[in-house]
Order: C-alpha cells, then structure tokens, then sequence
C-alpha cells in the first residue's frame, strides 16, 4: 500500500482544484491506498463545518468528510486558520488543527505527493 499525501492550496469553490484532489483521494482509500490530505492557504476554508451550497452543487466539507470516514488523515494549517479566523471548533469532525512539523512529518513518510 502506498501513502498519499495531498497538499491543497485552494479555496473550496471558485476554483476546482480542490473538489478534483479531493475526488481522486476518496478513489485511492476505495483501493485501500492511504491518504492524507493537508489543506494551506485558502483550502484551510475547505474544512469548515456547515458550508450550504446551492441544490446539486458539489459540497467540500462533506468530501473531506468522506475521506476521514474512509480512514484517510486531514489537518488544516493552523497558522492559515488564524489568518482566516478560524477557530478549531467550526473544522469539519475529524479534521485536525495541522503544523508545519505534520507537514514535514507527512512528506517524508510519503510514497507520492501531490499538490494541487
């Protein structure tokens, strides 16, 4: 099994780079690869609870939300929460308050990194 890790930087709508990292790491856990996904910049908004989006449109919360529920790790950049006013209770459940130790501590253990 291969250790993945995503590093997002984008905001959760107006671009898709987020929505389509997030497809693809939700189709690595169904393979049983793992997965880790560390949200800076902007994609620290990725993780916020209770986003509402318009009927059919594609909700960022509940995909990251997918990949927790499959085993796969989140963490949010902690110094990009504050930036944002972010408090660590309003992140989606199981999504971590991240550091740039996990950072390096996830690339290093990682097989691919992808950053999108």
């Amino acid at each position: 099994m291969a250790n993945h890790l995503f590093i997002l930087n984008d905001p959760p709508y107006g671009t898709e780079r987020s929505y389509n990292a997030l497809r693809l790491a939700r189709k690595l856990l169904e393979s049983q690869e793992a997965v880790r996904v560390f949200l800076m910049g902007d994609a620290a908004a990725c993780a916020a609870a209770g986003q509402k989006v318009p009927q059919g449109y594609y909700n960022i919360g509940d995909m990251l939300g997918a990949v927790i529920r499959r085993k796969g790790d989140v963490a949010v950049c902690g110094t990009c929460m504050d930036a944002r006013g972010m408090a660590d209770d309003r992140l989606v459940e199981g999504a971590v308050r991240g550091t740039m130790d996990i950072l390096t501590e996830w690339t290093e253990q990682a097989d691919k990194v992808l950053v999108f």
